[in-house]
C-alpha cells in the first residue's frame, strides 16, 4: 500500500511517499481503508521531534511509528478478534497511529460511525481537534450555560470547534484571532470576534468565567488578569518556549500555582480518543450545531506541502488529506 513514511526527525523533507506492507488487525483492532486524514500541529511536532521531550515517548533518534497522521475517515476493511461494534463495509471516523496511508489500524473504541451529514474529508478533520475542544470545555473547563468564554486561537483547528461547542453549551463566546479571520470566527457563532493585532484581549478590561488558550504563549499572570474571581483557565498546548519542553512550561506552572490561587488553572493533558466523545460530537454535527471548517485539501503525496501551509499560520480551520 502507499503511505507517507519518515525515518528521522526534521523538516517536511523527511517525509516521503513509499510502498509498505498492509497492516493486519490484532485483538480489539480494526483495519480501515482510509479515504481521508487531516493535518494539525500535533503532526508537525511528531515529525520534527520537537520539543525534544517528545522523543522520550515516541522514539529517541527516529519515530517508532514510521507512518505519521492521527485523524482518519474511511471504511472498515477487516476486524480483529473481539471486535463487536463495527464490521467490514461500515463507514467510520476516529483516530489511530499512522493515518497517512491507504490502510490504517485503529482501536475499536477510537472509532465511531461517520456522521451521515459529512463527507470523508470533512469527517477526517473532526476527531483530534474536536475531541480536544470538547475535553477542554466540558471536562477541564466545566463550562455552564450563561457563562462568558474567551477562546484564544479561535480560527484554528481546535479553536473553530471550541467556538461552536461553547455556543452549544449555552455560553457567550468571544473569539480571538487575526484581522483576516474575524469574519470566519463570527460566521461559526462567536458573539464577538476580537482582533489581537489591535489590542491585548487579556489586558484585564474584561473578565471571563472561562478562558481556553489554544497553542498560545501568554504568561499565566497576564491570562489571569482576564479571569473572573473564580474563573477557570484551560491551557491547550503551546507553540513557543525552549527546544526541550516547548510551551509546556506554562502547563507545569499552572499545575504548581493552581492550588494557591482563587482561579482554576488546568493544563489539558494528552488523552486517548474514545468512541463516546465521537458519538457526542456526531449528535451535534447531525443536528447542524457543529460544522467542520476545512481550509483546503491535499492529496496524500503532498502531505509535506500541507504541513508547510499549516506552519505558515494562514490556515482557517483544518487541512484535510485526500486518499
Amino acid at each position: 500500500m502507499k503511505a507517507i513514511v519518515q525515518d528521522g526527525y526534521g523538516s517536511p523533507e523527511v517525509l516521503r511517499l513509499d510502498e509498505v506492507d498492509r497492516p493486519v488487525p490484532g485483538r480489539g483492532e480494526v483495519l480501515v481503508r482510509v479515504h481521508a486524514a487531516a493535518v494539525d500541529q500535533g503532526v508537525w511536532h511528531l515529525m520534527a521531534g520537537l520539543p525534544h521531550a517528545l522523543r522520550l515517548v515516541f522514539g529517541l533518534r527516529a519515530p517508532r511509528v514510521r507512518i505519521p497522521g492521527m485523524d482518519l475517515a474511511g471504511r472498515v476493511e477487516a476486524v480483529g478478534p473481539d471486535v463487536t461494534r463495527v464490521r467490514p463495509g461500515d463507514e467510520v471516523y476516529g483516530s489511530c497511529k499512522g493515518s497517512f496511508a491507504e490502510y490504517a489500524i485503529a482501536e475499536e473504541d477510537a472509532l465511531a460511525p461517520k456522521p451521515a451529514r459529512l463527507g470523508f474529508e470533512e469527517a477526517a478533520t473532526v476527531p483530534v481537534s474536536a475531541v480536544t475542544a470538547l475535553k477542554a470545555l466540558r471536562d477541564a473547563g466545566r463550562v455552564r450555560d450563561g457563562q462568558s468564554v474567551l477562546v484564544l486561537g479561535a480560527s484554528g483547528g481546535v479553536g473553530t470547534y471550541a467556538v461552536q461547542l461553547a455556543k452549544a453549551f449555552g455560553a457567550h463566546v468571544t473569539g480571538v484571532c487575526s484581522t483576516a479571520k474575524t469574519d470566519l470566527v463570527r460566521s461559526i457563532g462567536a458573539d464577538e470576534a476580537v482582533d489581537y493585532t489591535r489590542g491585548d484581549p487579556v489586558d484585564g478590561s474584561r473578565r471571563y468565567d472561562l478562558i481556553i488558550d489554544i497553542a498560545g504563549n501568554r504568561p499565566l499572570s497576564r491570562l489571569r488578569r482576564a479571569l473572573s474571581a473564580r474563573g477557570t483557565l484551560v491551557i491547550v498546548g503551546g507553540e513557543e518556549g525552549g527546544r526541550w519542553i516547548g510551551g509546556n512550561q506554562r502547563q507545569l506552572a499552572a499545575l504548581l500555582l493552581s492550588p494557591f490561587v482563587g482561579h482554576r488553572l488546568v493544563p489539558l493533558t494528552v488523552m486517548k480518543q474514545h468512541r463516546s466523545d465521537l458519538e457526542a460530537l456526531t449528535e451535534l454535527i447531525e443536528a447542524g450545531t457543529v460544522t467542520p471548517v476545512v481550509d483546503r485539501t491535499y492529496p496524500l503525496a503532498e502531505v509535506p506541502d500541507a504541513i508547510r501551509h499549516l506552519r505558515g499560520g494562514q490556515v482557517r480551520g483544518k487541512i484535510a488529506i485526500r486518499l
